[in-house]
């Protein structure tokens, strides 16, 4: 893969990409209707593939199916585990066109279309099936967020092996968009105000049932231009006001996280040593704060190299 980062300013696709997260949002709840609840919602969220995105294995009463968004030849294939195959093409149409087609895409692969018909996380939602206004669907843009993507994947799964504690996949969480990975000091948390937009409390509350430290990427859903975050929760005294790296790093009042803009990222001399920067000195920061348990670090391993036990 070659290391060029993509320019994706949000402005240029901004549309689409809120075209593509409502897609993601009616499959992703086919996911949910049919896995059993792991912990934080982790049963629910997407994987980056090379192709694009994958709901990864869903058993359901008929077999078990993979739901993918294939973003480079733009189409939405489920494949069952007796062979079957279905798939059909993306591109303008309204939420409820492609939710019509991919209710009927996904009984013919065997499994039960049952999901909860309204996004999560938005504001003022609109159900699916009443969301008829076409949507666009710029493939190019599209490409290009893809193989933003696999390049923050690839620093998101680097940074995971720093951590010996429970430590999440790195995944893509429909609700909010985001591709995140997130690190546990296997402390309880005070229970959440909730209060999400179109999120049931509860839901919110399970997520953060334990103390974490959360890294992520919006395309610019988010803050309005493509940006990774980094948060603790709870926030702990001091931890807002630490200095953390690179310089374009900043903490938001608004938002209650550090923000590092994804161009900051992508023009650097050495991007993926300037977004480990980022997201090394930012957990430091909350798990000083916090005062974690330090003998759960262990430093970024390498491939081929068993990492050592503690003696």
């Amino acid at each position: 893969m070659s290391d060029h980062w993509p320019d994706i300013p949000y402005d240029a696709w901004a549309n689409t990409c809120t075209a593509l997260h409502l897609m993601s949002q009616v499959v992703g709840k086919v996911r949910l209707a049919h896995t059993p609840w792991v912990n934080h919602s982790w049963h629910a969220t997407f994987y980056v593939t090379p192709r694009g995105l994958s709901t990864g294995p869903i058993h359901h009463d008929g077999g078990c199916m993979t739901l993918t968004f294939d973003l480079h030849d733009h189409c939405l294939i489920a494949e069952n585990a007796d062979g079957r195959r279905e798939s059909f093409a993306l591109g303008p149409m309204s939420i409820a066109a492609f939710t019509e087609k991919a209710g009927e895409l996904v009984r013919n692969a065997g499994a039960a279309f049952d999901i909860h018909g309204a996004p999560n996380e938005i504001p003022d939602a609109t159900p699916f099936h009443e969301d008829t206004v076409e949507r666009p669907y710029d493939a190019s843009a599209i490409a290009r967020y893809h193989q933003a993507l696999l390049r923050v994947d690839r620093v998101f799964s680097t940074f995971a092996t720093g951590f010996l504690g429970k430590t999440s996949p790195v995944h893509l969480f429909w609700g909010a968009f985001d591709l995140a990975v997130t690190r546990f000091s296997g402390r309880d948390a005070p229970e959440h105000p909730g209060g999400i937009p179109n999120l049931p409390d509860i839901v919110t509350r399970e997520a953060y049932s334990h103390e974490v430290s959360s890294a992520g990427f919006w395309p610019g859903n988010g803050a309005g231009q493509p940006m990774f975050y980094s948060y603790a929760y709870p926030d702990p005294d001091g931890f807002r006001n630490a200095s953390v790296c690179p310089d374009g790093a900043r903490w938001d009042s608004d938002l209650g996280e550090f923000l590092l803009p994804y161009d900051e990222v992508r023009k650097a001399r050495n991007p993926e040593e300037t977004l480990l920067d980022f997201l090394q000195t930012t957990y430091d920061a909350a798990a000083r704060a916090a005062d974690w348990d330090e003998a759960l670090d262990c430093g970024i391993q390498r491939p081929r190299r068993p990492r050592r036990a503690r003696t």
